[in-house]
């Protein structure tokens, strides 16, 4: 049916929209949406969606390296023939790649760029290589079959890269450093000497190390300067500070800092409580009462 007083005039359906044809020779792109669900536009639409799945496995992925964070081990060591040094857990499957013979030693620049820069440029041009119409996974074979060997392939890489590396641990009868380091931590406390140091094994012993006042140092950042575990860092060591500062003393320098701004004040930060809490710990951390 011609709306207005032209009968002869020429309707153009576009989805629900009925739009009169405009003069000219240039015809009237269709809209996308008279294919529901076989035809979207790539700018914003899929654009946006496929940008906020991307933030998604992005987001999970960060939640994981914060759950299983990097181990801690000790400083780098040349003389120490029986570490075994491996990557962070995300880069297993890299590292495991190097290990092959041809993405290392003659195929170095193959295995550390040019494989890993092929799979990122296939997805980088992915939107403009699979320009199909077509949504599902099982109609798609080449987009879906490359996606699925990329998860299979990297999965057991990191598996291979795992395995071997825990083999050469029991072969050579070696305890991980980061495990090591827990160990001798949890024997020094039980012995209520503090967490273990590494390379400050001689320093004083904290006494009462699971007092609550260290948790409220550790929450007020006292330890970004005096060290993880009060063993001193870029600041002072405060074990065995009682053998020379007082509680009295240790409240004014708590709550006023120091005049030169080696240190800061913390009255601001902390309660009257707190600092007394704190200042009543440290006035305890003596030679004499760590050796007992």
């Amino acid at each position: 049916m011609a709306h207005g007083h032209k009968s002869d005039e020429k309707i153009v359906y576009v989805g629900d929209s009925r739009i009169r044809k405009t003069g000219g020779d240039k015809p009237v792109p269709p809209d996308y949406t008279s294919f529901p669900g076989k035809s979207e536009a790539f700018i914003p639409n899929f654009l946006l969606k496929e940008w906020m799945a991307g933030v998604v496995i992005l987001v999970g992925f960060l939640v994981l390296t914060i759950a299983e964070p990097a181990p801690l081990g000790y400083p780098a060591d040349p003389l120490n023939g029986s570490f075994i040094p491996m990557p962070d857990w995300y880069f297993l499957f890299i590292y495991q790649l190097l290990k092959y013979p041809y993405a290392s030693e003659d195929y170095i620049v193959l295995g550390t760029i040019g494989i890993p820069g092929l799979a990122f440029g296939a997805l980088l041009l992915a939107p403009f290589l699979d320009t199909g119409k077509e949504r599902r996974f099982y109609r798609r074979p080449i987009a879906s079959s490359m996606m699925i060997v990329s998860l299979v392939a990297s999965i057991y890489l990191t598996w291979v890269s795992w395995h071997h590396y825990t083999g050469e641990l029991e072969k050579n009868g070696v305890i991980p450093e980061h495990i090591e380091r827990e160990l001798k931590s949890e024997e020094q406390i039980a012995a209520g000497k503090g967490r273990f140091v590494y390379g400050k094994e001689e320093v004083v012993a904290l006494v009462k190390a699971d007092d609550p006042a260290f948790s409220i140092m550790k929450e007020a950042q006292c330890i970004a300067c005096h060290g993880a575990e009060l063993e001193g860092s870029n600041a002072p060591s405060l074990r065995g500070i009682g053998d020379t500062l007082s509680k009295e003393e240790l409240v004014e320098t708590i709550t006023n800092g120091k005049a030169d701004g080696a240190m800061p004040s913390f009255k601001d930060d902390l309660t009257a409580e707190q600092i007394d809490q704190i200042a009543t710990w440290l006035s305890e951390q003596k030679a004499a009462a760590a050796e007992e």
